[in-house]
């Protein structure tokens, strides 16, 4: 069977990685300790072909237990390197691109539900990760991985869940109604291009700074990564606008009856100055979760691993790596 050639970034990050005689990303800049640039250097870059033809690029470090860690929405898998050194001495330690999202491909072929990125994630994880894995998501990474399980699509041991909206409504929704409204014009021919350049200067790196309740300037590197191929992008632009026509943002009140039905360890992780998810939300979920945690990282925003990466690791290990 004939190889289909990787999605452009990803061809760029490997040519990247034999340019530097190793693996991980060559963007990593000074202020990281040199310890955790030579370990995301033996990161390995794969490439999961799903069944209607999707592409998911992930990378993968370390040895152990499977532990897919997936990204909130409109970031990538560099939502998690500043924790990822500490969580590769456990665990093999996996990072999706969503699809749209990163490396991964922005084909307008596929109809780009939160059950369809559930689907995905379902074969991903049967192909990749293998039986029962330890599946932690954060925002949209975390809401698919629920679909997921909810829909038995997804038998993970232990399930992690970051700060996301659970069974509330999106905070801000003038925002979200202004941002659907937006990507919906992609559609229009000559808009989708100039909405991909519209996006890059509103999603502008340092946005990102505002994410993390310690403005750790390591922010705007991930933010600048996550919108690098954005500007000019038409395709994306018009992948984008089916995503907002399709992705639900009222509130998931249906959860409220099927929290129950979790019946793995569940925790949830969440950050106690992230704007976008209160933590009322996460306690009225833990009540009815029968294996329910909660557990409550201080002095963190939105981007938890930039703001707390040893405490996020030390969670996540304590958590998952329990028998």
């Amino acid at each position: 069977m004939r190889r289909r050639p990787l999605p452009q970034r990803a061809r760029r990050a490997g040519a990247r990685r034999r340019a530097t005689g190793g693996g991980g990303s060559a963007e990593l800049r000074g202020g990281w300790p040199r310890a955790f640039v030579l370990t995301m250097h033996a990161v390995r870059l794969r490439l999961y072909h799903h069944g209607d033809g999707a592409r998911v690029a992930y990378r993968e470090l370390g040895a152990g237990p499977p532990l897919v860690l997936l990204h909130s929405a409109l970031l990538s898998h560099k939502e998690w390197e500043p924790a990822v050194e500490q969580l590769a001495d456990r665990f093999r330690v996996v990072l999706p691109d969503l699809p749209l999202h990163g490396d991964s491909e922005h084909g307008r072929g596929h109809p780009y539900t939160i059950d369809w990125f559930a689907q995905v994630l379902g074969g991903f994880a049967a192909e990749v990760l293998g039986p029962k894995p330890l599946i932690a998501g954060h925002d949209a990474g975390a809401e698919i991985a629920l679909r997921a399980v909810l829909g038995g699509l997804l038998r993970p041991a232990r399930l992690v869940l970051m700060p996301n909206r659970l069974h509330a409504a999106a905070a801000h929704p003038w925002r979200r109604r202004a941002w659907r409204a937006a990507a919906r014009t992609a559609v229009v021919p000559g808009l989708d291009r100039l909405l991909s350049y519209g996006a890059r200067a509103v999603f502008a790196p340092e946005r990102a700074i505002g994410l993390s309740s310690r403005a750790n300037p390591a922010a705007a590197d991930l933010m600048r990564h996550a919108f690098a191929d954005v500007a000019g992008n038409a395709e994306l632009a018009r992948a984008w606008a089916k995503l907002a026509r399709a992705w639900p943002f009222g509130p998931q009140t249906q959860l409220l009856g099927l929290y129950p039905q979790l019946h793995m360890p569940v925790l949830l992780l969440w950050a106690d100055d992230d704007k976008l998810h209160p933590l009322r939300v996460a306690e009225e979920a833990l009540g009815l979760l029968p294996r329910g945690q909660l557990r409550v990282l201080e002095s963190t925003g939105f981007l938890m691993a930039y703001d707390d990466p040893v405490g996020l690791a030390r969670e996540l290990v304590a958590f998952c790596g329990q028998r």
